[in-house]
């Protein structure tokens, strides 16, 4: 049901706004968690594309936390998630990073439209909400400037 931002007073229009700032904020929230967990697939598949003959025996210049030499470069072990680690070669590995990458990639861009949705539902909402505070108000001229400043 679509109600007409025009018909609903003050208080309704504060509530509304409201409600879009926690909508939008949790959206926002939401692109940036997946922005973070796609960067880390992305890190992960970096590493393993590192990964050769030549680097069998060496630190294979990795970050890491102890001294250590790399036996076996065709196989790794990948975290599926809830701690569980999967044994996989690399050709493996590289292709479950990539569904991983792809499938943030395209929650991240189902959830961006909603967002400039809400954005744009909040600026209606603020236009009208200031609208209707300079009709309500004694002087408009001084709620607009505590509206603007």
């Amino acid at each position: 049901m679509a109600v007409n931002v025009a018909d609903l007073s003050l208080p309704q229009l504060e509530g509304l706004k409201g409600q879009l700032d926690q909508e939008t904020e949790f959206l926002t929230s939401s692109i940036s968690q997946l922005k973070v967990v796609q960067t880390k697939y992305v890190e992960a598949k970096e590493c393993v594309n590192v990964l050769s003959k030549e680097n069998e025996g060496k630190s294979g210049g990795l970050r890491m936390y102890v001294p250590g030499v790399l036996n076996d470069v065709e196989h790794v072990l990948v975290d599926i998630g809830t701690g569980y680690y999967v044994e996989k070669n690399v050709d493996e590995s590289k292709d479950f990073f990539k569904r991983k990458i792809d499938f943030l990639t395209k929650q991240i861009e189902k959830i961006q439209p909603a967002l400039q949705e809400k954005h744009a539902m909040k600026q209606v909402a603020l236009v009208q909400l200031f609208s209707n505070s300079l009709l309500e108000t004694p002087c408009g001229c001084r709620f607009l400037f505590q509206f603007l400043f």
